[in-house]
C-alpha cells in the first residue's frame, strides 16, 4: 500500500460515485422510481465494466498497478460494489469452486439483508421507522409499505 495507490482509489472512487449518482438520476427521470432500475443498471453495467477491465488487463493492456487499482477498486468500487461481488464469484467459478461460489452468493445476499434488517430494527422498535432517510441520489424518496399496522416508510431511490 502506497500513497499513490491510495490516491488512485480515492480519485477513482469519487469518479465512480459521481457516475452512479448520474445514472440513478437519469434512470429515475427516464423510467420512474417505482422499480429500482437505476440500481439494477448500475449493478449490471458495473459488473460488465470490471469484467472488461480484467479481461483487457490479462490480454491487451499493460498498465501500472496504480492504473489497475484506479479502474477496478476506484471507479468500479465507487460505481458499485456489486461489480466486485460478481468478479469474486467469477474467480471462484473459474477455479471450479462451484459450492464456494454458491455459498458466497447466497451468503452475501442473505447476510447483507439480515445486517440491514438488524440495523433498521432498533429504529422500528422505537417507533422511528416512519422517519424518512434522505434520498441518496437527490430524488424524492419513494414510499414503500412497511410491515405491520399499515405503516409506510420511505426508502431512498439509489
Amino acid at each position: 500500500m502506497t500513497p499513490q495507490l491510495i490516491l488512485a482509489v480515492a480519485i477513482g472512487g469519487a469518479t465512480g460515485s459521481v457516475a452512479r449518482y448520474l445514472v440513478s438520476i437519469w434512470s429515475g427521470k427516464l423510467f420512474g422510481t417505482a422499480f429500482p432500475i437505476g440500481t439494477l443498471a448500475v449493478n449490471v453495467t458495473g459488473s460488465f465494466l470490471i469484467g472488461a477491465f480484467v479481461g483487457l488487463f490479462a490480454t491487451k493492456w499493460n498498465l501500472s498497478e496504480s492504473a489497475k487499482v484506479f479502474l477496478t477498486v476506484g471507479i468500479c468500487g465507487g460505481y458499485t460494489t456489486f461489480s466486485a461481488f460478481s468478479l469474486d464469484t467469477w474467480f471462484l467459478l473459474e477455479r471450479g469452486e462451484t459450492t464456494a461460489a454458491l455459498a458466497y452468493m447466497l451468503g452475501s445476499v442473505v447476510l447483507s439483508l439480515v445486517a440491514l434488517i438488524a440495523a433498521v430494527a432498533p429504529a422500528a422498535a422505537s417507533g422511528q421507522a416512519g422517519a424518512a432517510p434522505p434520498a441518496i441520489d437527490g430524488q424524492r424518496a419513494r414510499r414503500v409499505r412497511g410491515a405491520g399496522a399499515g405503516a409506510s416508510r420511505r426508502a431512498p431511490v439509489c
